[in-house]
């Protein structure tokens, strides 16, 4: 059945395919001394309005390319500023090469009268939206698709020339968070006049020259008479059926050129959460690029709230409100409230394989999460020369878990009913200042204090039989009582205060030095309380028997470093060194004062071959302290069948860390190619050492000499041939560990792969078809054992606009789950299809969505730990059908 699946649509792709027969229009742009010309602009307009203009723009070579509809009638202009644009009529009935010359324009005014449809100027490249759209357009994602170069995903995200843009502006401000999502679904198609695309990216407009950032910005200029308006939509959904699924979302925002209003709200129970991870991180902020390396942003443990995870059943209230105002022309004022409140419950089935022994465990959960976050940003320019930031954010979260456990080993079987609450409390203030001082010096600087305070309570309720399982790793438990109730109360509190001042001195365009001094001053406090509850209400207390911990860890590191990047040719160099003292109190029974001096060397080298082909390497020798629940000298429960002792003669890991990247992009051969290679060297690390007493389990923290050794590849290529663009991408990791077990070392390995193979159409009036298989082998071993999974994915992707309304987007992916070691072997469909219709200039939208369409009723995954290889089935959510009905503004 499958493989007739795939024979129809691959058939049906040749079909289209043959139906749009293109001729190929290329050649080289010169001026009259036959010196290429980069980034002309060649425009291919047809004749036939019903058919869409065609766009190329001349490479570093001055090629250009186009496909055109054979024996259809165009204009081709070619532009470029400077020189005089040169038009002529074709009509191809075959393969054409031409070679364009242009001549300089005689009347230099010809450069603001022109305006081209795009302009790359060094890192910037500018798009004319008018050139490009036909008025068909409703969202900025429309506008964005029809842009040479640039490519929106399904999610929002937006890449051009291969690149990934992680913020968004509008009129050269971040636009709610500066993520890509909201903006490319919400803003109207018909206020947008120009695109700008800016690499290399800094907020700070006079810290681009100096900072190392990677980041890429797109910024939205609106037209003069859009720079206010309204948008959003509203959407309310039922279950088709007798099942009482429901669905309720609203995006409003508000956008002028002094105020912006958002908000975001969200209520339903099939599992759908408008705001994502990536959107919490985009409202996360963070401190300016030129601090990367320096600053270790905290941001609290609070994604748990906000990732996506299979479940049996969800309900999910959500609701944010972002505002951003302009006070004056010197300062602006952005704040925003984020409240998120979540009950679900889980079913898991797993297969656990220890070193001597496996065990067959069921997991149910019942779990609710309430978040609340309020931040307040306010920034300052007094000129043009200085910039100030003070951010101020608070977060407070409770977490309540409740899980029954089953556990059967051999022929044994536990139940463990086990109850968790946490009540979270996240504070932190930020200042960072940044200043033009002269020609050769431009100063920053960053203070930031952080507080956060967790404070869990942990309940494991079981039989007294297995009281008496556990007694050898809590040996203090009365085996006595009728069962077991064991409880445990911990707290841990953290100050971090960070300081750094950095000096960029310019000597000329290609020699930079750089020097920074900083100081990072930490305190932890950390406590456990375990103890059982007897059956006459009594407590057995564990403080006599080694547990129960009271630590005050203190950690000081004052740093300076120095840096020279110069740039000869295509090269860039950036090489120094930051030197450390490291001061650190551990105060327990006995109070232990340390400190040590460490030289971290880095280097960076950049070999750029033109704009769209790059090489990156860099190296850095990494440091890295434990915290205060790792340096605790006395045991405390970790879980059920789990205990953990501290080690407080813990030092600090060291580590090598290597990098290459090599990123080519041609818009001439329709060629995006990325590739990565990573390579981590601990020479002195930590790692758990492991001692079992059946399934329970004793484990503690060592430093060790080479402890491990990692290294990836990871690739992606995208060929764009004719209609059809083709993808390829793969990843491969392997890992090696050493670690104590059972009091005896041995090395574990950890080797995995996968890849991806696709195709997508790019048909103008065809469905967007995209047919692929994905395939991932993971192989775990341990000292006398080897575990090997594979899965298997094909896949198909539909989204279809027709009858000038409706949208069919159809996903589909099969699944071939198979654990090499166990002979375990399962196949699963993961479906899901919406049907959509919005007329035309009317606001009103129907969608019928269909999730879990073949009604699966879980997924396979494994997993590996340091002694643990895990097989599990994770049951979801049944199929639901929603009826919806939508009003967009």
């Amino acid at each position: 059945m499958k493989k007739k699946i795939a024979l129809i649509f691959f058939t049906l792709l040749i079909n289209i395919l043959s139906s749009a027969q293109t001729i190929v229009f290329k050649g080289i742009v010169k001026d009259s001394l036959q010196k290429p010309l980069s980034f002309a602009n060649v425009i291919a307009k047809p004749q036939i309005t019903t058919e869409n203009m065609r766009f190329a723009i001349s490479d570093e070579e001055g090629r250009y390319r186009l496909e055109l509809i054979k024996n259809s009638i165009y204009t081709i202009s070619v532009s470029y500023l400077g020189y005089e644009t040169t038009s002529f009529t074709i009509t191809p009935a075959e393969n054409i090469i031409k070679d364009i010359v242009l001549v300089e324009a005689k009347n230099q005014l010809d450069e603001v009268i022109i305006e081209l449809p795009v302009t790359v100027k060094q890192d910037t490249i500018i798009y004319n939206t008018d050139k490009f759209i036909d008025g068909s357009e409703r969202k900025l994602k429309n506008v964005l698709k029809k842009l040479p170069g640039v490519e929106v995903d399904k999610n929002g995200g937006v890449t051009v020339q291969g690149k990934k843009v992680t913020k968004l502006l509008v009129d050269g401000k971040k636009f709610f968070g500066g993520g890509t999502k909201l903006g490319v679904e919400n803003i109207p198609a018909n206020a947008v006049d120009k695109v700008e695309v800016i690499d290399n990216y800094n907020e700070v407009a006079f810290l681009k020259g100096v900072s190392d950032s990677d980041d890429m910005a797109m910024n939205i200029q609106l037209k003069e008479d859009k720079k206010r308006f309204v948008f959003g939509d509203v959407e309310a959904g039922a279950n088709v059926g007798y099942d009482s699924y429901h669905k309720a979302s609203a995006n409003l925002f508000y956008y002028s050129p002094k105020n912006n209003v958002n908000f975001i709200g969200n209520l339903n129970n099939i599992g759908e959460k408008t705001f994502t991870f990536e959107d919490y991180m985009n409202f996360q902020g963070g401190v300016n690029a030129v601090f990367s390396g320096n600053f270790n942003w905290k941001g609290g443990d609070f994604s748990q709230f906000l990732e996506n995870s299979d479940v049996l059943s969800s309900s999910q209230r959500f609701g944010a409100l972002n505002i951003t105002k302009t006070v004056a022309s010197k300062l602006d004022v952005s704040g925003y409230v984020i409240f998120s409140q979540s009950n679900t419950t889980s079913f898991s089935e797993v297969l656990n394989e220890y070193i001597t022994f496996s065990e067959d465990k069921s997991k149910k959960s019942s779990s609710e999460n309430l978040l609340g976050i309020g931040k307040l940003n306010m920034e300052y320019a007094p000129n043009t020369k200085e910039q100030w930031y003070v951010r101020t954010q608070v977060k407070k979260s409770n977490i309540s878990n409740e899980n029954s456990i089953s556990s059967v080993i051999n022929t044994d079987n536990n139940n463990i009913f086990t109850d968790r609450e946490n009540n979270i409390w996240y504070v932190n203030q930020n200042i960072e200042w940044h200043k033009d001082q002269s020609n050769t010096h431009t100063f920053s600087a960053i203070a930031d204090y952080t507080f956060d305070k967790n404070s869990p309570n942990s309940s494991w309720i079981a039989s007294d039989t297995y009281a008496k399982t556990i007694q050898n790793i809590v040996q203090p438990v009365d085996t006595t009582q009728s069962q077991l109730r064991l409880f445990q109360d911990k707290f841990t509190e953290k100050h971090y205060l960070y300081t750094v001042f950095k000096d960029f001195w310019v000597l000329n365009t290609n020699n930079h030095i750089y020097s920074t001094i900083g100081n990072t001053y930490q305190q932890e406090k950390f406590s456990s309380n375990d103890f059982q509850l007897l059956d006459d209400e009594s407590r057995n207390d564990f403080t006599s028997d080694g547990f129960n911990n009271n630590t005050i860890f203190k950690h000081n590191d004052f740093f300076a470093g120095i840096h020279y990047k110069f740039r000869t040719g295509i090269f860039t160099f950036k090489q120094g060194a930051y030197l450390h003292n490291y001061h650190w109190k551990i105060k327990q029974e006995q109070l232990i004062d340390k400190q040590k001096w460490v030289l971290l060397p880095d280097f960076l080298m950049k070999v750029e071959f033109n704009k769209s082909k790059k090489i990156e390497l860099n190296y850095n020798l990494k440091t890295n302290f434990s915290n205060a629940s790792q340096l605790a000298n006395r045991f405390y429960l970790q879980s059920y069948n789990s205990v953990f002792r501290g080690n407080s003669n813990l030092e600090n890991e060291l580590y090598h860390s290597a990098r290459i990247r090599y990123s080519r992009f041609s818009l001439y051969k329709g060629l995006v190619l990325f590739g990565t290679a990573r390579y981590t060297k601990k020479v002195k690390g930590f790692r758990n050492a492991v001692n079992f007493d059946g399934v329970n389990r004793f484990l503690t923290t060592q430093l060790l000499e080479n402890p491990n050794e990692d290294w990836s590849v990871r690739g992606s290529l995208r060929k764009k041939i004719k209609k059809i663009r083709y993808k390829l991408s793969g990843a491969y990791n392997n890992s090696k560990y050493l670690q104590s077990v059972n009091n005896v070392f041995v090395t574990n390995k950890n080797t995995n792969y996968n890849f991806e193979i696709g195709a997508e159409t790019l048909l103008d009036k065809f469905p967007t078809i995209e047919v692929g298989y994905k395939r991932t082998r993971g192989n775990y071993t341990s000292s006398n054992s080897t575990s090997s999974f594979i899965i298997n994915e094909p896949f198909v992707t539909i989204d279809y606009d027709f009858l000038k309304g409706f949208i069919f987007n159809f996903d589909y992916r099969h699944y071939d789950y198979q654990n090499k070691s166990l002979v375990v072997k399962n196949k699963y469909d993961i479906a899901n299809a919406t049907l959509s219709y919005q007329k035309e200039d009317s606001p009103w939208l129907f969608k019928l969505t269909t999730q879990n369409l073949f009604n699966t009723n879980f997924r396979q995954s494994n997993s590996f730990s340091d002694y643990l290889i895990s097989d599990t089935k994770t049951h979801i959510m049944p199929r639901v059908v929603l009826f919806s009905i939508g009003y967009k503004l």
